[in-house]
């Protein structure tokens, strides 16, 4: 019995040591972490329920390591439940089994519940921003903000902006065209105006998002146009008081510029004045500066038709404001600004004013080769300009809410321009042997001036059916030129021996006129065809006419210039008609944004040579088919893939039978035959911004053709003399193409970004020389490295290196090899050191390889520092000397060879410098002096 006892009792301990051991060996592990810094995440909870009732059957808690391992479980189905305060859930059902009895979950990363919501928050000790939809807002106070800091400043502390030395803005990949204050324009189209003058301790909220239409604002179909915009809410306490700066500097080679600017902020009333003078190249406050001046010479209105302006009626060389580099400028420009709201903000009132003058004198001497079928022609042209251009435009907006459901917007704006331009050319013409072929002096000079108006208006209204809406939108256009000047040319022609054939002689005064009135219409209709899908229907008249008149003088015996040479003078008169009417669909469903449609535009052009009576008529109809797709991941990641069609006419110019003698060397012929051309684009964009770890992938292509092409004929004859004429291309289609891929993100614990870029380009251009078809292919290949840093006050670092390859080749000229290498290089250094003292410097370095049209390698270094100090409480008070080139490398030159010409240009430029310069802030906002 005692026996049996025992044998029993050794039994029941076997089975119980195998039950537990059984029980033991089904088991989990794992670890969890954040999954963007890595950290691990202590004293999580780890849950495991039963997949059939969620019944709780195991616990425990992560490690100081992340780590966490449970045992004494069944065999069955699971379900795991990770929690971490401020983390998403995570959840995955596993088994155990006989077969499968542990089970290692290895790294689980746990992702913030911020990135998962619509509207996302991230903070942090020194940032805090809210995304909304496609808005992302930056909270100005989360950042650091020093004493007399400015906008810039702020904005080179938010993720994902960059702003380089010229205060030039980019926002992830994309240039900030538009800086707004309160919503509100301020100078219009100078976002410097705002970020290099208004302090930072005044801004609230920096908000960014991609500004839509006014008329796609409004009906909320897309009509692709956006402009990456940047919006600076100011704190309700700082919109009282006044601010500004005054700046000024002297240098050796006689170099100076100064600035002053002087804002007065009253709760929603905005004063602003600045004045700019300078022959530094620095043309006014903002970095796009040098196109501030010009205005358009040709526009294109809705409905294809074409309004000349901006002395587009001129055979004179004109001077449209714009500084390339060429010469040395003084410029003086100034501005006005007001804008306000009353009215519980029912009525608003935006004005600008805006002056400037721009004077460039120097000279340019440019040797060709011009390589034809038949042989080589040599030329060297030496050219003296002295050119001037004065300036004064005035526009305003003014917007009405008329009642809750519509509203009423009126813009309008005028200019006065006056240019002057004087210039003097000699030029010699060689045969590939080196015997003389012509020589010419040519002199022009020519007084211009331009008055320009435009008005708009734009009504809109909400019907009351939710989406169905209705816009009305009117505008008039108005150009009046008038011009006149003095042309002198001596040509003398050689024969093939070297000797004189002939001499060509003109002396006349021109007189060049044009006016033009456009009118332009369009009625929207919008439709909800149901919750994804609407429609918006449009109808649009549009009315266009142009006088045109030329005449062209000879000296008489008197002395005077009153013979008219009826050859070189015309006077035509262009009227256009304009039928438009389109339809855009547009579906929305989920993620995804679907817009297709087509416009149509009936033109009855007709043009009246008013001396012969002779017209020109033609009706065309323009075709513009679009279609788009657009697909949001989320809020930072996004692909889009448009198509656009167009239909182009060709200009006045190229059809019109007008002669000029202003260069008997090269003369354009109109043809009168030439048919529209039609140009298929398709462009894709793939973007993907992570907020947390900074990073942002950017991916861009395009790819484009053009049917029945217009393209040139030039035919050089045995004298040299050129003629251009433009034809349709009815069996070859000019292409191109283009791929941008960039990467960037910035290094865990650091401070630094870095970032990388592959960009190639090329295309495909036909033309015909000397009556035979040529084909030039050319594209690009390069790379770039970049390395970034900014620690406000202490460090500000960016560097970017990257080769380039290109290539180059002519049908006609086979035998010539243009491919080669090429590099460039950027570094801009800033450091802050004690005492208030600061050093900036940037390095500018450009490689171009030679190739068998150049022999010798094309490199230059420009090289820019300056060490300034601040003075007072506020370092308002600020003494600087800073050095232009100091290498003296910027010696003005270029070369390129293009099909069939190769071309190196040395001109008058801006050499180095040095310049002492003294700027002072003040600040008197919120209701006193500003404290830090």
């Amino acid at each position: 019995m005692n026996n049996m006892k025992v044998f029993t009792l050794a039994i029941l301990i076997c089975f119980s040591t195998i039950v537990s051991f059984a029980q033991n060996k089904y088991t989990i592990k794992g670890s969890v972490l954040d999954t963007v810094s890595g950290v691990p995440l202590v004293n999580t909870s780890i849950a495991i329920l039963n997949s059939n009732d969620s019944t709780l059957v195991g616990f425990g808690r992560a490690a100081a390591n992340g780590g966490f391992n449970l045992n004494n479980l069944k065999a069955g189905k699971f379900i795991l439940l990770v929690s971490y305060p401020d983390y998403a859930d995570y959840v995955e059902t596993f088994s155990l089994d006989s077969i499968k009895a542990a089970r290692d979950f290895g790294k689980i990363k746990m992702i913030l519940k911020a990135r998962l919501l619509e509207e996302v928050i991230v903070k942090g000790t020194a940032a805090q921003m809210t995304i909304k939809g496609d808005t992302t807002e930056f909270n100005a106070a989360a950042f650091n903000i020093e004493a007399n800091s400015k906008v810039e400043d702020l904005l080179k502390q938010l993720p994902g902006i960059q702003v380089d030395k010229d205060g030039k803005i980019t926002a992830h990949g994309q240039a900030v065209n538009k800086v707004l204050v309160d919503g509100e324009e301020f100078f219009g189209d100078d976002p410097t105006l705002v970020t290099k003058n208004i302090r930072g301790d005044m801004v609230d909220k920096v908000q960014l998002y991609d500004k839509k239409s006014d008329q796609a604002t409004f009906t909320g179909i897309d009509d692709g146009e956006r402009t990456k915009t940047i919006n600076i809410k100011l704190k309700e306490g700082k919109k009282q008081g006044y601010f500004g700066k005054v700046d000024g500097g002297a240098g050796n080679e006689e170099f100076y510029q100064g600035q002053a600017m002087f804002n007065v902020f009253k709760e929603k009333q905005k004063f602003s004045a600045y004045g700019t003078i300078a022959n530094t190249a620095k043309t006014g406050l903002g970095w796009e500066d040098n196109s501030k001046y010009s205005s358009s010479n040709v526009q294109v209105m809705e409905g294809g038709m074409i309004m000349i302006s901006g002395e587009g009626g001129s055979d004179l060389d004109s001077f449209d404001g714009r500084f390339n580099g060429e010469g040395i400028p003084v410029t003086r420009s100034g501005g006005l600004h007001y804008d306000t709201k009353w009215k519980e903000d029912k009525y608003s009132l935006n004005m600008n004013y805006k002056a400037g003058s721009i004077n460039v004198a120097g000279n340019k001497n440019s040797l060709n080769q011009n390589n034809l079928p038949t042989g080589i022609i040599n030329s060297n042209s030496d050219q003296n300009f002295d050119n001037s251009m004065f300036r004064q435009k005035l526009d305003g907006i003014f917007l009405v809410k008329l009642d809750t459901t519509s509203d009423l917007k009126i813009t309008i704006d005028g200019t006065l321009k006056n240019s002057q331009s004087n210039s003097n050319f000699l030029a010699s013409g060689f045969r590939g042997n080196g015997i003389s072929i012509n020589k010419s002096n040519r002199r022009l000079s020519n007084d211009a001036d331009q008055k320009l108006f435009n008005t708009s208006a734009l009504w809109t209204k909400k019907l009351k059916k939710k989406g169905r809406t209705l816009s009305l939108t009117l505008g008039q256009k108005y150009d009046d030129d008038d011009a006149a000047g003095f042309l002198n040319s001596e040509n003398s022609f050689f024969n093939t021996q070297g000797v004189l054939d002939s001499i060509q002689l003109i002396d006349q005064y021109k007189t060049n006129v044009s006016r033009n009135s456009g009118f332009n219409s369009n009625l929207a209709y919008t439709e909800p065809l149901s919750k994804s899908l609407s429609v918006i229907l449009n109808y649009g008249l549009n009315l266009n006419n142009s006088i045109v008149e030329r005449k062209s003088f000879n000296k008489s015996s008197t002395g005077k210039y009153d013979i008219l040479d009826k050859e070189f003078s015309n006077d035509f008169e262009l009227d256009q008609t304009s039928n438009q009417t389109g339809a855009v669909f547009n579906y929305r469903k989920n993620k995804n944004i679907i817009n297709f449609g087509t416009r149509l535009s009936s033109v009855d052009f007709k043009q009246t040579d008013r001396n012969t009576g002779t017209v020109y008529q033609r009706d065309f109809l323009n075709w513009l088919p679009q279609a788009s797709f657009r697909h949001n991941f989320s809020n930072q990641k996004s692909f889009e893939v448009r198509y656009n069609g167009s239909t182009n006419q060709p200009t006045l110019n190229q059809i019109q039978p007008i002669k000029v003698n202003t260069d008997p060397l090269n003369i354009t012929l109109g043809n009168p035959d030439l048919k529209p051309s039609f140009r298929s684009g398709f462009n894709a964009y793939y973007n993907s911004y992570k907020v947390l770890s900074d990073k942002s992938i950017y991916l861009s292509g395009s790819y484009s053709s053009t049917y029945n092409a217009i393209v040139n004929n030039t035919v050089t004859d045995a004298a040299g003399k050129s003629t251009y004429q433009s034809f349709n291309l009815a069996d070859k289609n000019p292409n191109n193409f283009y791929f941008y891929g960039g990467y960037g993100r910035k290094i865990p614990g650091t401070e630094l970004r870095i970032g990388m870029n592959l960009n190639t380009d090329g295309n495909t251009y036909f033309n015909m020389i000397n009556n035979v078809l040529n084909k030039t292919r050319s594209s690009s290949y390069g790379t770039q490295l970049t390395f970034q840093m900014y620690k406000q006050k202490k460090i500000e670092f960016y560097f970017s290196l990257g080769p380039e390859y290109i290539t180059s080749e002519s049908s006609l000229q086979k035998q010539i090899n243009n491919n080669g290498w090429g590099a460039n290089s950027q570094f801009e250094l800033q450091v802050y050191l004690p005492q208030k003292v600061r050093i900036q410097t940037s390095a500018n370095f450009e490689y171009q390889q030679k190739t068998q049209s150049f022999d010798q390698d094309f490199n230059r270094l420009i090289w820019n520092t300056n060490i300034s100090k601040s003075f007072l409480k506020e370092e308002s008070l600020k003494l600087t000397l800073s050095g232009n080139d100091l290498l003296n490398q910027n010696t003005g030159f270029n070369r390129r060879a293009t099909s069939n010409m190769i071309i190196q240009n040395s001109y008058t430029t801006i050499k180095r410098y040095f310049m002492f310069s003294l700027s002072y802030d003040l600040n008197h906002m919120g209701g006193g002096s500003q404290k830090q």
